[in-house]
């Protein structure tokens, strides 16, 4: 069954590019606001471990109560589940961030809202797969398939390009400042070398990942997440 909790959220987590960012915003609505509040749960996302243990991402409890897709991250907030990493990132802005620190308000700010969105789904729907098949290709594939490798690795590029083109003349993707749009972006591309890719090729993305990494809810929220060892390089 799901946590019960006497904090108003549960974080049902893991060491990954999609996880990270949850742990860190709430990282920041803490230092910020001084909550809410949360309980971190590592779940496991190994297939070895279906039907053999209890916080694994495919358990019953956990596509019945928490997230029918069985991934993480999700959350419940007083007991409503929130799945998918935008989604989460986007409920809690509006939940938590009074002050709009780090979101946009849809209703006075519709066009700042609307540019959130749209580069929360560009990592969402384009550097999260991309980079991930690029991942897995790369660093778990059987057998190496050049094809594959060098079709995820170089749409990934393309797609830290526009990051580049973005972030000339910009310390972060909205003009308004640091917030989720970052914090998502920044969650993929942080991994950015395990497949490969120098960010000295990308100037701007590297100074803005740097910044990012600087920030003390950041050094936090990533150690929330039970710590992975990460995969070696295949050669």
């Amino acid at each position: 069954m799901a946590t019960q909790s006497d904090k108003p959220i549960v974080l049902y987590t893991q060491s990954t590019p999609n996880g990270y960012p949850i742990s860190v915003f709430l990282e920041e609505l803490k230092e910020k606001y001084g909550g809410p509040d949360y309980e971190p749960v590592n779940m496991s996302i190994r297939d070895a471990d279906i039907g053999k243990v209890h916080n694994q991402v495919k358990s019953p409890w956990f596509l019945e109560q928490i997230n029918p897709n069985g991934r993480i991250p999700a959350i419940t907030h007083n007991g409503f589940p929130v799945f998918e990493t935008s989604a989460i990132l986007a409920y809690l802005g509006q939940t938590f961030d009074k002050e709009h620190a780090f979101s946009r308000d849809p209703v006075s700010d519709p066009q700042g809202y609307s540019t959130e969105l749209q580069w929360l789904f560009f990592t969402h729907g384009g550097i999260g797969p991309m980079q991930g098949q690029a991942n897995h290709f790369n660093l778990y594939a059987p057998e190496k398939i050049p094809y594959a490798i060098n079709r995820y690795l170089n749409e990934t590029k393309r797609l830290y390009g526009v990051l580049e083109s973005r972030l000339t003349g910009r310390e972060w993707l909205l003009d308004t400042g640091y917030g989720i749009a970052d914090i998502k972006g920044w969650s993929w591309v942080r991994f950015a070398p395990l497949v490969g890719l120098d960010l000295a090729e990308f100037p701007n993305v590297k100074a803005w990942i740097d910044r990012i990494e600087q920030r003390p809810a950041v050094q936090k929220g990533i150690q929330i997440p039970t710590p992975r060892d990460p995969p070696a390089q295949k050669k």
